[in-house]
């Protein structure tokens, strides 16, 4: 892996994590698998459909909230499990759940976010693989707004986001009009249960 030149966070790149066939073949199973949706996001208070589609699997008690709304994850499908326990075993690290973003071209993208929801706890690790078409991520410091970096997110490839990466830094997809063909991201990530709620007898 390759640790990026990124003050104030921890952010490693594997390029071939997958092979180009093992990747490719995996894409065309998950397009055809997958159940996709058009999810819904809230931006500056307006509620519009999101620039590509989605799909939340993971354990049962793997609820996110994002963007204003409540996703309850799909059971796992053995695919997805196989590429669980991998991605476990490359970033060292467990994960309950996983979101999977299909680009169907570079006109899907996405906005400037951080993975910082409370659910995902303080340092959360997020460990992302991509499938298909390459697309650039771009990373912007959140105070320093000049500090940006680039990073090519090629067929097959690992990025592992982890320390205090999500509170410092906002990263994002950008559309191209460069690229044709699918993509597929897949980002792991762990879920804390929501916590519960004490009475005193």
């Amino acid at each position: 892996m390759t640790l990026l030149d990124m003050p104030e966070a921890t952010v490693v790149l594997q390029e071939r994590f997958l092979s180009e066939v093992q990747a490719l073949s995996l894409l065309d199973t998950l397009l055809e698998d997958i159940a996709w949706e058009q999810h819904r996001v809230r931006l500056f208070g307006r509620e519009m459909p999101s620039p590509r589609l989605s799909a939340w699997h993971g354990d049962p008690e793997a609820v996110y909230r994002y963007s204003g709304f409540t996703h309850h994850p799909r059971p796992w499908t053995p695919h997805l499990l196989s590429v669980r326990a991998a991605v476990e075993r490359a970033a060292d690290t467990a994960f309950n759940s996983v979101l999977l973003n299909r680009y169907r071209d570079g006109q899907d993208a996405m906005g400037w976010h951080a993975d910082d929801e409370p659910e995902l706890g303080p340092e959360p690790v997020i460990a992302s693989v991509s499938l298909g078409a390459s697309r650039k991520m771009r990373f912007r410091h959140r105070t320093h707004r000049e500090w940006v970096s680039d990073v090519a997110l090629g067929n097959g490839s690992l990025l592992v986001m982890a320390g205090s990466t999500q509170r410092y830094w906002l990263h994002s997809v950008p559309r191209t009009r460069t690229v044709h063909d699918e993509r597929i991201n897949l980002t792991f990530r762990l879920i804390a249960p929501p916590r519960q709620e004490r009475t005193l007898s």
